[in-house]
C-alpha cells in the first residue's frame, strides 16, 4: 500500500469514527444474536469467548480501582480463563467495595455501552473505542498469556476496522456486543455452582460477603440482576434499528 493510498486510508478511517454508519438490515441484528447465542451456549466455543468475558471482567476491576483512587498495579490473565487485578489502597470502604463489585458486572454493562453505540450507528467508534481500551489495559498485564490475549484480541478488531468492508464491521461489532450482553449471566451461574461445592471460597462474591453486611449470595443475585437488566435493554436499543 502506497503511502498516498494509507494516507486516504487513515483519513477516511478517522471520518467513519467520527461518523455514522448505515444501520443494518433487522435480519442481520436477528442473526448475529443467534449466532452470538450460540457461542455462550456451546461448550467449545464458550472456552475461547470467555477470555473476553474475562478481559473485560478484569477490565472492569482495574476501571473501577483507578476511579475510586487505588493505585492499579496489575492485570494478569490466565489460560483457563481466570484473572487477577491487584490495586492497592485502603483494604476497606467504598473503593475497594466498588473494585469487587465491578468484574461480575463489567462485561454486561460494556455490552449495554456497546449496544448504545451501535443503536446510534456508531459502528466504526465501537471497534476503535474497544482498541483504545485493549491498548490502555495492555499497559498494565503482567503475564505472557495475557498479554497474547490482548494482543490477539485487539488485532481482530484492528484487522475487521481497518480490512473488512462495512458490512462485516456490522456483522462483527453486533455479535462481539450481543455477546457480551449474553454472556454475563453464565459467569455468575458458574460462580454459584462452583460455590456449592466449595471450589471457590476467594470469590468476588465472597469478598464482597466480608466487605459488607450483605452476604454472598445477595451479591450473586445482583450480579445476575444486572446481567439481566443490560441483557433486556441492550436487546431492546439492538432490535430498534431503522436501516
Amino acid at each position: 500500500m502506497s503511502e498516498t493510498t494509507t494516507g486516504a486510508h487513515l483519513s477516511q478511517v478517522w471520518h467513519d469514527v467520527l461518523g455514522t454508519q448505515p444501520a443494518p438490515a433487522l435480519w442481520l441484528v436477528w442473526a448475529t444474536a443467534a449466532a452470538a447465542l450460540l457461542l455462550v451456549v456451546s461448550r467449545p466455543s464458550w472456552r475461547i469467548g470467555r477470555n473476553l468475558v474475562t478481559i473485560a471482567h478484569e477490565g472492569g476491576h482495574g476501571l473501577a480501582a483507578v476511579l475510586t483512587g487505588r493505585r492499579l498495579t496489575s492485570i494478569r490473565l490466565h489460560s483457563d480463563t481466570s484473572g487477577l487485578t491487584v490495586s492497592r489502597g485502603r483494604p476497606h470502604g467504598p473503593g475497594m467495595v466498588l473494585t469487587a463489585a465491578a468484574g461480575y458486572t463489567a462485561p454486561p454493562i460494556v455490552g449495554l455501552a456497546g449496544a448504545w453505540l451501535l443503536s446510534a450507528d456508531h459502528i466504526t467508534a465501537l471497534l476503535w473505542l474497544a482498541i483504545v481500551l485493549l491498548f490502555l489495559m495492555l499497559l498494565m498485564i503482567r503475564n505472557a498469556y495475557g498479554v497474547v490475549a490482548v494482543l490477539v484480541t485487539g488485532g481482530l478488531i484492528f484487522a475487521v476496522s481497518w480490512f473488512a468492508s462495512a458490512s462485516v464491521q456490522a456483522g462483527f461489532a453486533y455479535v462481539v456486543v450481543w455477546f457480551l450482553v449474553l454472556s454475563g449471566v453464565r459467569p455468575v451461574i458458574e460462580l454459584q455452582a462452583k460455590r456449592s461445592r466449595g471450589e471457590a471460597p476467594e470469590s468476588d462474591a465472597d469478598q464482597l460477603g466480608r466487605l459488607t453486611p450483605f452476604p454472598a449470595g445477595l451479591w450473586i443475585f445482583l450480579f445476575f440482576a444486572v446481567s439481566l437488566a443490560c441483557l433486556a435493554v441492550a436487546a431492546s436499543r439492538l432490535l430498534s434499528v431503522t436501516p
